[in-house]
């Protein structure tokens, strides 16, 4: 029987080349996202993947969806916590709801997901986690305090986790994605991508597929033996 795995922020951008990296590879996927309604149904149509609306940053919702999920699909063994928003602006401009949201909706829903699909995985002795980091909460970035917090936060939470899952099956892996051709990079005027991407030695941006890679090497049956690593997928950006 096809493994279950879900996918948050899965319906575009790096989330959409995950789940469709799953799907191929035969998994059953559940897509969740958070307001796009028209994305999201284009993207299920197109691609016969299951999506579920809610928001990750509320434990409640998070609760809601996974028992739906569960009882449409089956029980989850497969999570990426891949949701993620920015609020971006130096801290002496910043408030604190800029703050709160991406704190909440970055590092907050690890826990809320996690927290929600531990026991089964505990139960049944298997479970793979990989928390989507980044080159920015590795490196820090300017105008990103909240986000370089909440994406270092990831990787803390991800070797914690591991620690206690490891006796049980339960391998919680990150990847620390650096810069990657999606929509949201796009959007950054052309002078500042020129910039960006002239720091990157391998001299372009990263696909979403390679991203997509790593995690399906991640949450390989076999894999059990990978856990509490993050795994950094940034064109030798960051190096440590």
């Amino acid at each position: 029987m096809a493994r279950v795995a879900v996918v948050t922020g899965g319906t575009r951008g790096i989330g959409e080349a995950i789940s469709l990296a799953l799907k191929e590879k035969g998994y059953k996927v559940a897509a969740t996202y958070a307001g796009n309604d028209e994305a999201a149904r284009s993207f299920s149509e197109r691609h016969g993947i299951a999506v579920y609306k809610f928001d990750v940053a509320d434990f409640g919702q998070c609760e809601t969806a996974i028992a739906k999920i569960e009882a449409e699909l089956g029980p989850v063994e497969i999570l990426v916590n891949n949701a993620g928003i920015t609020r971006d602006g130096t801290i002496h401009k910043m408030d604190r709801n800029a703050w709160d949201a991406v704190i909440d909706t970055n590092l907050g829903s690890c826990f809320n997901m996690c927290r929600c699909v531990i026991d089964g995985m505990r139960a049944r002795s298997f479970g793979r986690i990989v928390n989507i980091g980044s080159i920015n909460g590795q490196a820090g970035q300017y105008g990103q305090v909240n986000y370089a917090a909440a994406k270092s936060g990831i990787h803390g939470f991800t070797k914690a986790l591991a620690q206690e899952g490891a006796g049980k099956g339960i391998t919680v892996n990150a990847i620390a994605p650096g810069y990657i051709d999606t929509d949201m990079v796009r959007a950054v005027p052309p002078n500042v991508l020129e910039k960006i991407v002239a720091r990157v030695p391998v001299g372009r941006l990263g696909k979403a597929s390679e991203i997509a890679r790593g995690v399906l090497f991640l949450v390989d049956d076999e894999g059990g033996f990978i856990t509490g690593s993050t795994l950094s997928i940034n064109g030798g950006q960051h190096m440590y």
